[in-house]
């Protein structure tokens, strides 16, 4: 998971957050192996979820991980592929992408993630088409 092609031109051309990023420290993340374990899938389906992205994994540390919010029910918050090929499309590297969804978007009036949660994906994948 690296940087994609212009994902720089990306963000020196929309300023589209302020780097308030929440603090690591307040997120749990999950590694390979939790998910696994709490999805009850072998170590190569979890792989391939973040392949097909239905996860976005980055690195923290060295090590591979998902912040626990990305999961609901013990399944894949499934509105959030859509919103990841978008932003992905768009540029936005995957680091990109998690600082986006966590932090709090003027626009939206809450953490991307947190009102995909609350069933506002409409307005998330508006929201992200406009940093497109």
């Amino acid at each position: 998971m690296g940087n994609r092609p212009g994902a720089s031109l990306v963000c020196a051309r929309e300023p589209w957050h302020t780097r308030n990023v929440t603090e690591p420290a307040a997120i749990e993340w999950l590694t390979i192996p939790d998910l696994a374990e709490i999805l009850d899938v072998r170590l190569s389906r979890v792989r391939r979820l973040i392949e097909e992205r239905q996860l976005l994994a980055v690195r923290r540390d060295g090590i591979l991980v998902v912040p626990s919010g990305f999961l609901r029910d013990g399944e894949p918050l499934k509105e959030l592929r859509g919103t990841i090929i978008l932003l992905a499309d768009a540029g936005f590297s995957d680091d990109e992408i998690l600082d986006w969804l966590l932090e709090e978007d003027d626009a939206i009036g809450d953490a991307p993630l947190n009102a995909l949660r609350a069933g506002r994906k409409s307005e998330v994948r508006r929201v992200a088409q406009a940093l497109a």
